[in-house]
Parts: C-alpha cells; sequence; structure tokens
C-alpha cells in the first residue's frame, strides 16, 4: 500500500498575529471605565486594529515595487493557486524564462527559503493602517473618557494646601442673620463680581446691592464685560479696587459668582503687590476655580461638542450675538485653569471662603421660572409705567445638566460646576445641603422662598460675615506667629 504523501514540506497559509501587540492594545480598552458597556467594543477594536494592520492582504497589489522600496510579506488569501514572486530592487523584471522556472520550482517543491507564499507589499502600507486605526481607538478613549481625569484635580494635587470646613460655622451665622442679627462691618466696601452673560441679564446681583444698601453698607456690582477672558477681567477687577480704595480710603471685600470668582481670584494672583492693602479678602461662590466639565466638553477637541458642531455653535452664539471672547469659556477649560494656576497661584496670606451646592432635580423645577430681567412699556396716560418681567426655566436647564453630569461622571454639581472643582486649596469651604441650581445665587424665582429657608441676600451676607472672622482669625494667627 503507498503511503499518503508529506506534508511536512507544504508552507502553512494560516494567519499570525502578534500576541504582544494586541495584549497592548487590549490595555487600552480598560480605559473605558466610566461606561462599562463600552468595554467589549473597546477591545474588539483595538484586537481588529491590530490584526488587520498586520496580516490583512492589499488586493490588487501585483507584488512588484518601485525601486529602492521596503518589502514586507503578507499572508495570501486562500492555498490554491499560490505563486512565489520574488524581486529586488536591485534588479529589473524578470524574463519569460525566468518565470518559467520559479514556477517549476514552486511546483516541485523547491528550497523553503525559495518559497514564498504570501504578497510582497510596501511597509509604510502598515504604518498609514496602524496609525490610522490607533488614532481611532485613541479618539473613542477620550470621547468615552471626557473630562473624567479632570474632575477633582485640585484635590488629587497633594502639594496644594488643604481646605477647612466651615459649613457648621455658616449655618449659625444664616441663622443669625433671618433673625436680623446683622454683623456685617461699615469699616470695608463691598464689591459684588457677576458671571458670564451678567451684561444681559441687567438683574444679576441687583437685589444684593439693595439689600446690603438697606444695611447702610457700601456695596457696588461690579460693571465688567462677562464674557470677556479671564486675564482681561482680572485687570478691570483690579482697576475697580484701586477706584473704590482711592476714593473712600477702604479696603474691599469681594464676592464672585461662577465665573466672576475665577475673574476675581487671577485679579488677586497678577496683582497682589499693588493690591494686598486694599483687599480683605474673596468668596467664591458657585466658581469653576478648577475648570469646567461643561465647557471642557464643549470646547475640547475629541470631546461631544465635536460631533454636534457645538464648539461653532458657541463660537457665533458668544462672539456674533453677544459680542463676546470665546476665550471667556476656554478659560474654564481644565486645560487653561490648570495652566493658569500653575503659572499664578492665589497668594496664600488671602482670606478665601469657597461656596458650592447641588442643584435640585425634582419634578418641581420644571415649572420654576427665574426673573433675569424686565421690559418697560410706554409711559401710560397716568404717567406711569408699566414693567413687564422677563422669566426664563433656569432651574429646569440647571437640573438638566446637573442629571447628565451624574450620568455621564457620577459627580454632584449645581448644573455647571462639580462640587469638588469650586473649592479653592487653602480656603474655608461651605457645603451646604441644601438643593441650589446655579442661577439661584443671582436670580429670583418667581415662586416665593419657603419660610423656613434663606433668600440669595442672606445667604450673601453670611458668606461675607463669615469672611469677616476668617480673615480676623487670620490676622490673630499671623500676629501669634511673629510674636
Amino acid at each position: 500500500m503507498r503511503g499518503s504523501p508529506s506534508t511536512q514540506g507544504e508552507p502553512s497559509t494560516s494567519a499570525t498575529v502578534d500576541d504582544s501587540y494586541s495584549a497592548d492594545r487590549v490595555d487600552d480598552s480598560q480605559l473605558f471605565l466610566s461606561l462599562p458597556a463600552l468595554n467589549q467594543a473597546a477591545s474588539y477594536l483595538a484586537q481588529t486594529a491590530s490584526f488587520l494592520t498586520q496580516c490583512l492582504p492589499v488586493p490588487g497589489y501585483v507584488g512588484l515595487s518601485e525601486e529602492g522600496q521596503e518589502l514586507v510579506t503578507l499572508p495570501p488569501a486562500s492555498a490554491a493557486g499560490r505563486l512565489s514572486v520574488q524581486t529586488s530592487s536591485a534588479e529589473s523584471a524578470g524574463t519569460n524564462s525566468s518565470r518559467s522556472q520559479a514556477q517549476a520550482e514552486s511546483v516541485s517543491g523547491g528550497s523553503p527559503s525559495q518559497e514564498n507564499t504570501g504578497q510582497m507589499v510596501p511597509s509604510h502600507v502598515f504604518q498609514n493602517g496602524a496609525s490610522l486605526f490607533q488614532g481611532l481607538v485613541e479618539r473613542a478613549r477620550k470621547t468615552v473618557r471626557g473630562s473624567a481625569d479632570d474632575i477633582g484635580w485640585l484635590q488629587q494635587d497633594q502639594s496644594l494646601p488643604t481646605t477647612e470646613d466651615g459649613t457648621a460655622r455658616f449655618l449659625e451665622i444664616l441663622d443669625s442673620v433671618r433673625k436680623n442679627e446683622h454683623k456685617l462691618p461699615d469699616s470695608v466696601v463691598y464689591l459684588l463680581v457677576p458671571g458670564l452673560f451678567s451684561n444681559h441679564g441687567p438683574l444679576y446681583f441687583v437685589k444684593t446691592k439693595a439689600y446690603f444698601s438697606k444695611m447702610g453698607l457700601a456695596c457696588h456690582i461690579a460693571k465688567i464685560h462677562s464674557e470677556s477672558s479671564v486675564s482681561k477681567n482680572a485687570r478691570e477687577i483690579n482697576e475697580y479696587i484701586e477706584e473704590i480704595y482711592w476714593g473712600s480710603r477702604k479696603r474691599v471685600l469681594l464676592l464672585g459668582h461662577s465665573k466672576g470668582g475665577v475673574d476675581s481670584a487671577a485679579a488677586l494672583s497678577l496683582y497682589w503687590p499693588q493690591l494686598k492693602d486694599k483687599v480683605a479678602g474673596l468668596v467664591l461662590a458657585q466658581s469653576p476655580y478648577g475648570g469646567s466639565p461643561v465647557a471642557s466638553d464643549i470646547l475640547r477637541e475629541g470631546q461631544l461638542g465635536d460631533y454636534v458642531r457645538l464648539r461653532k455653535i458657541m463660537e457665533i452664539l458668544v462672539s456674533k450675538v453677544l459680542k463676546g471672547d470665546l476665550q471667556a469659556l476656554e478659560d474654564l477649560t481644565y486645560e487653561r485653569r490648570k495652566e493658569f494656576l500653575q503659572q499664578h497661584p492665589l497668594p496664600p496670606e488671602v482670606p478665601i471662603v469657597s461656596f458650592h451646592t447641588e442643584a435640585s432635580i425634582t419634578p418641581s423645577v420644571l415649572t420654576a421660572l427665574s426673573h433675569v430681567a424686565h421690559l418697560e412699556l410706554p409711559i401710560a396716560a397716568d404717567g406711569n409705567s408699566t414693567r413687564i418681567p422677563v422669566v426664563m426655566p433656569l432651574s429646569a436647564a440647571m437640573a438638566a445638566c446637573s442629571q447628565l453630569l451624574v450620568a455621564r461622571y457620577g459627580e454632584k454639581s449645581d448644573g455647571l460646576v462639580t462640587r469638588k472643582d469650586a473649592e479653592v486649596p487653602g480656603s474655608v469651604v461651605v457645603r451646604p445641603e441644601r438643593k441650589l441650581d446655579h442661577a439661584w445665587m443671582v436670580y429670583s424665582s418667581m415662586k416665593e422662598e419657603p419660610g423656613n429657608q434663606a433668600d440669595t441676600s442672606q445667604v450673601c451676607e453670611a458668606l461675607l460675615t463669615l469672611l469677616v472672622e476668617v480673615a480676623q482669625k487670620r490676622r490673630h494667627d499671623m500676629a501669634m506667629k511673629d510674636e
């Protein structure tokens, strides 16, 4: 009986993949921790990228290269009709006889060194393909992770000073304020610094200013262009402080809301040598001191804003409609905040109070309307003008944004600023449990506040009273240290 023909000389047609390279690419899938459902998709994409960039034959390639082109062997698509093509950059295309000889050697089972069962393709094809798929994987990772690695970065930096919890003392002061026990001194001037879009909300801080004036306190609202960059607004705030100080010979206590707090802190960082004898302290209320995930997700490359052209929409809205500068929003991204704070940290001797809250997501906020402006109708026959309130559903918008941040990052926020990013290192932090959204501090609701709850003006008074106590305690500690 004749033995079966030996297959030892037959070349293998199986395609192999570099296991170490595939393992490295699979590790990328572990970065998708915030959305576990995408783990399998990320792993599949990484393995597919590795396999295709190493093993996929290039259809329609004839096997001949240009002079000086580096060649790489790919496995063939099938075992039938294999043809070994050997070529070199130093020799020209073979003659018909040489082709016949090559075919004969292939059929007769020539030496293994001459058996080439794959196609010859330029190596740059692999490099381009690998770069393409690696870029896709990296872009997917960046999009899914979003700002997850940036939220709370100030608290993770061990080199920064720790915060002190002042919530209990704040609540005590607030209770006294509601009982008409006012302790704010008239030896200082109070400067309220508004945040973004305050130029288009004429009632921004107006109620609080009137409240302070009734107590006989000197209070001003900084009329800055809120849609300008942080550095420009810092310069304007510095000029405000200089003007107030030289006009009254009184030091200034600042309370900045939202971006107004960031602008105020920047003014102290950039101009502290000129302001150290003119500023008594700063309150940052709901300010994205560390950055904002909303601003980052809209403006940062590779984020969700890229897919729905949110950046272009915001550029048109801020630059064309509001006549502002898109850099006002860019300065609130995590990259810009990290860069600025590394170059211009807050002076450690400045008394600071940080205040942050969490937005309510109950159904009642859907019916809440905020009074942001008013329209004056022409004077009637009786000589009196009629005012019509302009209202907006800001609470509903803040609740929606807050819900989105919880769903995507698991972080509590007031709708625009996460609680972690609002805490200034080295400050006394107020963390009330009461649900208050980002707009509550400056725009009054059309609904009356519950009888057992403080209003916005009382909260501002309590925050500034706490700041006065912090400044006094700091001066006392410094005096004791000098002795």
